[in-house]
């Protein structure tokens, strides 16, 4: 059976995730906090992030900046700049 969380990116109530994806706090914060389609919004922008930015997730300080990034588009609606990147029209 599936949880509903009210999602804090969303704004509205929506399935939640299985279970706790990330680890530590953040982790915790996500889980209780934020959707699967949030999380899979999310997904579609670190794979972005990563590759735009030649990413080695070997390295702490790329984690240290995608998880800054994943903070703030989850919980402050913050959307990553990524370059040369045009949203599709709607």
């Amino acid at each position: 059976m599936s949880r509903t969380v009210y999602c804090q990116h969303l704004k509205k109530d929506a399935d939640g995730l299985d279970f706790q994806l990330y680890p530590g706090e953040l982790g915790k914060r996500i889980y209780d906090n934020i959707s699967k389609e949030a999380w899979a919004d999310w997904q579609k922008k670190q794979t972005m992030l990563i590759n735009e930015n030649k990413l080695n997730m070997m390295e702490p300080e790329a984690r240290k900046f995608l998880e800054e990034k994943m903070a703030a588009f989850l919980f402050e609606g913050e959307q990553p700049s990524i370059e040369g990147y045009v949203p599709p029209k709607k």
